[in-house]
C-alpha cells in the first residue's frame, strides 16, 4: 500500500490510485478527542491519500469539524435515543470506507462500527463492554500494555495503515484567523497565563486557582491571568482589572486553540483544555490528584515544555498554591535558560 493509498491495475492508463476512506470513531471526550486528533494529523501527514470522516458527539462537533485533518464530521446526538442513532447511521452508511477504526471502545462505539459499510474494522485491545466481538482486528498494546499513556495507546492504530506509530504534523485548526483574539499586553508584549480551573469530576478539581493566580500577579507587575472555561466559577474581586480577566462560563469550544494559542502558559486540572495546549505545543502545567499523570498527562510528559504537579497522596485539598507557585518558577526558569 504506498503512500497509504488504494492501487489497481487500468488496461487503459496503468495504475490508478484512489483515496483511503476512514471513519474513526470517537465521540468523546474532550482530551481523548484531542489525542485522536493528533493521531489523525500523524496519519494524514504519512498517508497523502487519505480522507477521514469522524463520528463525534454534538457538544464536541465543532472543534473536530474545525480541524484541518477531518474531512466530515458525522454528529452523535446522544440524547435523542435511538431514532437519533439511527438517523445518525443511515447518513453513515451512504459511504463506503476501506477502514473503520473504533478508538473508543465501548458497546455504543461497537455498534457504530458494527453498522457501517466497511472492509476492516479495527478496534483496541483494551475495549470494554463486550464491543470487541465487532472487530475484525484489535490493535496491540504499546510495550508498557495498560500502563502505557493513553496518546501512545491510540498511536497503535497508524501501523494498520502502513505509518509509524509516532506523531508527526502538527495540529491545526481551520478558524483559528477568525477566532483570533488580542490578549498579550500592548506595553510590555507579555502573553497571559491562561488557567483552566474546572474539571469534569469533583475529585479533579484544585480549589487554589485564586490563591495561585494571586501569588503570580504580585510577583510579577506585567503579568496578566486569564481563567477560562465551560461553567463560571466566581473569582474574588480585588484583582486588578486590567491584569485578571475571568471568561469561564463564556468560553466557547471551538474558541479554545485560538485562545490558547495566544498564552504563554496554560495552567490546569487534568482536563481537556490541558491536552489541546499541550498539542498545540504550549507550555502547560497540569495540576493532578487522583488520576496518574504517567497516563493521562501532557504528552509527551518527558517535554520541558509540559510540567506536572501531583498533589500528595492524589488528594488535591492537601495541595498548597505556594508549592504549585515554586514549581512553576523552576519551570518558567529552566525555560528561558533553554532560550
Amino acid at each position: 500500500m504506498k503512500g497509504c493509498s488504494r492501487t489497481v491495475k487500468s488496461r487503459f492508463s496503468g495504475d490508478l490510485t484512489f483515496m483511503i476512506e476512514l471513519l474513526i470513531i470517537k465521540p468523546s471526550s474532550l482530551g481523548d478527542i484531542v489525542h485522536a486528533l493528533q493521531v489523525a494529523t500523524s496519519l494524514k501527514a504519512q498517508c497523502t491519500d487519505l480522507r477521514i470522516s469522524w463520528i463525534v458527539r454534538d457538544i464536541f462537533a465543532p472543534l473536530v469539524q474545525a480541524s484541518a485533518v477531518v474531512d466530515q464530521i458525522f454528529v452523535f446526538e446522544r440524547n435523542a435515543g435511538t431514532k437519533g442513532f439511527l438517523r445518525m447511521m443511515r447518513e453513515v452508511r451512504k459511504t463506503k470506507f476501506d477502514y473503520v477504526f473504533d478508538m473508543q471502545g465501548l458497546l455504543r462505539t461497537g455498534l457504530m462500527a458494527s453498522r457501517a459499510i466497511t472492509k476492516k474494522t479495527v478496534g483496541r485491545s483494551d475495549s470494554r463492554e463486550w464491543s470487541g466481538v465487532f472487530y475484525d482486528e484489535k490493535i496491540p498494546l504499546p510495550p508498557n500494555g495498560r500502563r502505557s499513556h493513553a496518546l501512545d495507546i491510540l498511536l497503535q492504530f497508524c501501523p494498520v495503515l502502513g505509518a509509524k506509530p509516532e506523531l508527526r504534523g502538527k495540529l491545526k485548526f481551520r478558524q483559528i484567523d477568525k477566532l483570533k483574539l488580542t490578549l498579550a499586553d500592548g506595553n510590555t508584549g507579555v502573553d497571559p497565563i491562561i488557567m483552566f480551573p474546572d474539571s469534569r469530576r469533583a475529585e479533579k478539581r484544585w480549589g487554589a486557582f485564586m490563591q495561585l493566580t494571586q501569588l503570580l500577579i504580585r510577583s510579577n507587575r506585567s503579568r496578566k491571568v486569564i481563567w477560562a472555561g465551560n461553567n463560571f466559577i466566581p473569582a474574588r474581586v480585588g484583582l486588578p482589572k486590567d491584569r485578571f480577566l475571568n471568561l469561564t462560563g463564556n468560553t466557547s469550544l471551538v474558541s479554545l486553540p485560538a485562545l490558547i494559542l495566544q498564552c504563554d502558559w496554560v495552567i490546569s486540572n487534568d482536563s481537556g483544555p490541558m491536552h489541546l495546549a499541550a498539542a498545540l505545543g504550549i507550555n502547560t502545567m497540569g495540576i493532578f490528584g487522583p488520576t496518574d499523570p504517567q497516563l493521562y498527562g501532557p504528552y509527551p510528559l518527558n517535554s520541558p515544555t509540559n510540567v506536572v504537579v501531583q498533589a500528595p497522596a492524589g488528594n488535591l485539598k492537601l495541595l498548597q498554591a505556594k508549592e504549585v507557585y515554586a514549581r512553576f518558577q523552576l519551570a518558567e526558569s529552566r525555560l528561558k535558560k533553554r532560550r
